[in-house]
């Protein structure tokens, strides 16, 4: 079927190029000419659509038996003579390519083709169809160069190439030919180097938009730019330019909206910016200008949009920005301003954002800005502003407030009913603030955010907080509050972040906390609470991060949070907890800081007593046998005294415990005995092994005492030497790192071979030679390109070493995370050849009989050779242990916290291969991004899986990239990231295999070509 749509389509291309030739070379044919015209549209549409791939049958009006494309759907024509002018397929989900076809529409003027899904480079065919006006192939998949023949269309208007993956330079005669160009956008690429000096030509251009680019260089702004005087929209902004903005934007005099943001302009602002009297829109954030806001702005009285936000710039604040009357939003936040906001604010009344956060502002805030009553947004953090919050502030309509980090005072006004209504966001932490909570925060209606932290308040904290209906993080740390939790506090189920650290809270962590089910964050350290922790926290199946330390907690921690599967990190250290910690979920892998200063909590980590909650011991009774007699509770009558002159002081329950306790005693004083005389023994044995070694045997009889050496791949006699020290070569000086299964060196076996050694943990590691040497074997038997290869072993009873090769180049984890700040990134190439190698190397290791499943993939598991290619390490060591339950392998395989598929910490589910399918996923987000897969921070934690599928889901993937990454293909890119959400599905069944994996690879990096079907 391939071969027949391939021969279609070239059939068609050779029948349109021989009717043209057999027309031409008969001059006397007596067809007419308007009719060999229709068929020239008829067979370029067609051509045209072979090459397409029209998954929901958009063009089946398409037929190229028609005498006329006239009828066809998305096209239209001059009436007059009956050609094509204009081919309209906006967002109709086509994909494939522009092949050739469309060259014989030598009559369209308006060819657009955006919003779909086509690739390849654009076709240089466009180029010669001479009546084009307008051209629009915005947000595709084109890549590769602009192509030369564009510069002949002169007579085109509108042209668009906007959000495609087109590279290279602006050719210097773009623009040469420009003289009718009114608009044009190539926004969204890949572009890189200089503005053409022919974009002077440009007399007649209204819109230029090179945004989102990698331009560089200094752009020639007197000669050029300045020189398009029609201009009205000139967008700069995120590309890689420099250098100072030059004097002359005043003879701009048609220009409305100017973007220069997201640049290294420098220098100060040009002084004659507000001569442009028609602008609207000014965005110059986000550049290193420097010096003073110039005055000449105060006649922008039309400006509605001013951003000179992350800049450089010094100075007072501007007195005259009351005279901008129509100013919408004005953002001047990250830079240097000093003085006070001036009260002409208040003469703002369109204003609806206010943004000054990060400067060095001091003084109270203006009454003034209470007259703003078109304003929804106001962030002042980060400066000095005192005294205390306009009240009038609070009778506004805001959506959002930020005034934290400041030096407010007073109490928190009380808001009106338009606030309830508006307010979402609102942040006044880290000031002074007193007083208590006001309840009428409880009808915040839609409020999603609240942060009071870092003031003092001293309140207790109100029952109202319960009624927020949206609210999703509450932040009241180090606030002075104190009194209970409410236990409603989660009334409608929205909160995911819960911080109420460093307060004198006291009571219980109430019962109601399990009615949290959204919480991810919960953080209650720094209290008084007291009583258990309650079984209702093991609930919440989203909780992520839970910390509790320094309270007074007792009691034990509730098993049932061990089936936690998302908790990523938990700190209950400093209370009175005691007994066993829970079994599953992250607990077998806290470190000490995270369970120390408790009473009695049982934990190899800690020292000292290990506490149970036991049931209570056994009261001996010396009524219980009359209670038996008699049926009731009372003491013994006096005449029962009398009829009983010996009575039984002991119950039979009793006596049988004496008995028992007897038996247990006796039993504990023979073992005792018995380990006195086995370590007497052992002692005997082990001085007579030490007289022996100091004797000079044999290599043989040396062999069997200190160890046996195994070497696949060479004979072991030439390492005798070697066999005897072994153990000396294992030198703090030589160790190159540590695994959850021991401590790897790097050593020498003699004759200039260097190899990796890897000392195995002996707890839980086969003791027996020969099973040892059986398992060994089998995965001594694991050849591959992208699989580290086991070259043997060294056994001892009491040391086990495997031995491999050495990787020139460490771990992908040292090339990632390690490298200093003069040293490169991994390049993109590279970083797409070791995702791919590690994905042949673990199909290849889940193909084996049986299959090795590795349990640990994670960036340091893998390991690099001199050319950077791949190899996958510690591979199957778990066959080493002497026992592997059957579900879950153990505890030592999830301490890699952000790679460990959910399976590993779940009793209910079957592991197989597809746990090492989910940290393939997480490494593929690793090596993209450059981030860890878990990132700690001050109030949040950060899980690269969310973090990335978020931003793909808003349609950002390129914020997702390694900043350090200067050039990626952008079709493997973002594929790649979805793949690496695929893996990383909850479910292991939606996970690929291995095996797959390696094909889809093999897909994103060489794309199958989409043909046409032929019916």
């Amino acid at each position: 079927m391939g071969s027949l749509r391939l021969c279609f389509s070239s059939s068609l291309s050779w029948l349109l190029f021989l009717s043209t030739a057999f027309m031409a070379s008969i001059p006397s044919c007596k067809c007419s000419a308007s009719r060999l015209q229709l068929n020239d549209d008829v067979l370029g549409l067609i051509v045209f659509k072979s090459g397409l791939v029209d998954p929901t049958s958009r063009l089946t009006s398409w037929n190229g038996d028609d005498e006329s494309p006239c009828s066809w759907k998305y096209v239209q024509c001059d009436p007059g003579n009956g050609r094509v002018i204009q081919l309209s397929l906006d967002g109709l989900g086509l994909s494939g390519k522009i092949g050739r076809g469309l060259e014989k529409l030598q009559h369209l003027r308006d060819l657009s083709l955006s919003r779909n899904n086509l690739s390849g480079g654009i076709s240089p065919d466009l180029g010669r169809v001479l009546s084009l006006r307008r051209l629009d192939l915005s947000y595709n998949s084109f890549s590769g160069t602009i192509p030369d023949e564009f510069t002949n269309l002169t007579t085109i208007r509108f042209l668009d190439f906007s959000g495609n993956s087109l590279s290279g330079t602006i050719q210097e005669q773009f623009f040469a030919g420009c003289v009718s160009l009114q608009s044009v956008s190539l926004s969204g690429n890949l572009l890189e180097g200089p503005i053409p000096s022919t974009l002077a030509q440009c007399v007649s251009l209204g819109a230029l938009n090179l945004s989102d680019n990698h331009l560089s260089g200094n752009p020639d702004f007197s000669n050029a730019i300045w020189s398009l005087r029609k201009i009205g929209v000139l967008d700069l902004s995120k590309n890689m330019f420099t250098g100072p903005v030059p004097v002359g934007i005043a003879l701009l005099h048609s220009l409305k909206e100017l973007h220069l943001e997201g640049n290294q302009f420098e220098g100060p602002l040009p002084a004659d910016i507000g001569l442009c009297p028609h602008l609207v829109h000014l965005d110059l954030s986000h550049n290193m200008f420097s010096g003073v806001v110039p005055d000449s702005l105060q006649m922008l009285t039309s400006l509605s949009f001013l951003s000179l936000a992350n800049n450089r710039l010094t100075g007072d604040f501007p007195p005259w920005i009351g005279t901008m009357s129509s100013l919408q939003l004005l953002d001047v936040s990250n830079n240097e301003l000093t003085g006070n906001l001036s009260d002409s604010l208040g003469d703002l009344r369109l204003l609806n954002s206010l943004i000054v956060s990060s400067n060095r502002l001091t003084g109270e805030v203006p009454e003034a800005v209470k007259a703003c009553t078109g304003l929804s947004e106001i962030k002042l953090k980060g400066n000095n502003f005192n005294g205390s919050i306009p009240a009038g502030l609070f009778d506004l309509g805001l959506r959002d407030i930020d005034l934290s980090a400041n030096g407010f005072t007073g109490s928190i006004p009380a808001g009106s009913s338009q606030l309830f209504e508006s307010l979402t966001f609102l942040d006044l932490s880290k000031n002074g603030l007193s007083g208590t909570i006001p309840p009428e925060m409880g009808l915040y209606l839609s409020l999603r955010y609240l942060n009071l932290s870092w003031n003092n308040l001293h309140s207790r904290l109100p029952p109202e907080l319960g009624l927020f209906r949206n609210l999703s993080a509450l932040d009241l740390r180090n606030s002075g509050l104190y009194g209970l939790i409410p236990d409603d506090l989660c009334e409608y189920n929205s909160l995911s972040v819960l911080q109420l650290d460093g307060n004198s809270l006291s009571g219980p962590i109430p019962e109601g906390i399990g009615n949290c089910s959204s919480l991810s964050l919960l953080t209650l350290s720094h209290n008084n609470l007291s009583e258990s922790i309650p079984e209702a926290i093991s609930w919440l199946k989203k909780l992520k991060i839970l910390k509790l330390e320094f309270n007074n907690l007792s009691g034990e921690i509730p098993q049932e949070l061990g089936n936690s599967n998302n908790l990523l990190a938990v700190n209950v250290s400093h209370n009175r907890l005691v007994g066993q910690l829970p079994r599953g979920g992250i607990f077998p892998s806290l470190d000490k800081t995270a369970l120390q200063g408790n009473l009695g909590l049982c934990s190899p980590l800690l020292v000292g007593p290990c506490k149970m909650h036991v049931p209570k011991p056994l009261v001996l009774d010396p009524n219980a046998v009359y209670k038996g007699r008699n049926g009731g509770d009372a003491a013994p009558s006096a005449s029962d005294s009398r009829k009983h002159r010996h009575p039984l002081f002991l119950s039979v329950s009793a006596i049988i415990a004496i008995s028992a306790a007897t038996i247990i005693l006796t039993g504990v004083l023979v073992v005792s005995l018995l380990n006195v005389s086995a370590r007497k023994r052992l002692a005997f044995i082990e001085t007579a092994m030490e007289g022996m070694r100091s004797l000079s045997p044999s290599p043989r009889s040396a062999k069997a005492l200190t160890g046996r050496l195994v070497l696949f791949s060479t004979s072991e006699s030439r390492y005798e030497d070697w066999v005897v020290h072994a153990e000396s070569l294992l030198t703090k000086a030589s160790e190159i790192g540590r695994g959850v299964f021991g401590t790897v060196y790097k050593a020498s076996l003699g004759e200039g071979r260097t190899v990796v050694i890897k000392k195995l943990i002996t707890s839980n590691i086969i003791q027996n030679q020969d099973d040892f040497d059986r398992e060994v074997r089998i995965l001594g038997k694991a050849k591959h390109p992208n699989v580290m290869t086991l070259q043997g072993y060294y056994w001892t009873q009491r040391l086990q070493l495997l031995i491999t090769d050495f990787a020139p180049n460490g771990s992908l984890y040292s090339q990632l995370h390690e490298r200093g700040p003069s040293t490169p990134s991994l390049p993109w190439p590279t970083r797409f050849k070791i995702v791919a190698g590690t994905a042949k190397g673990l199909a290849y290791l889940h193909q084996c009989r049986p299959p090795i499943v590795h349990y640990s993939i994670k960036p340091s598991n893998i390991l690099l050779d001199e050319n950077f290619n791949p190899k996958v390490s510690d591979y199957g060591l778990a066959r080493l242990l002497t026992s592997l339950d059957r579900h879950v392998p153990t505890s030592r395989f999830q301490t890699a916290v952000g790679y460990v598929a959910p399976e590993l910490a779940c009793q209910s589910l079957r592991i197989n291969e597809k746990c090492d399918v989910y940290g393939f996923g997480v490494m593929i987000l690793e090596l993209v991004t450059g981030r860890r897969p878990v990132q700690y921070g001050e109030d949040d934690v950060v899980v690269l899986t969310d973090h990335v599928r978020v931003l793909l889901e808003q349609g950002n993937p390129h914020d997702c990239i390694d900043p350090r990454l200067s050039d990626y293909q952008e079709d493997e890119l973002v594929p790649l990231l979805k793949l690496g959400l695929v893996c990383t599905s909850q479910i292991p069944s939606s996970r690929p295999s291995m095996t797959e994996v390696d094909q889809i690879l093999q897909v994103i990096k060489t794309p199958l070509q989409h043909t046409m079907e032929v019916y």
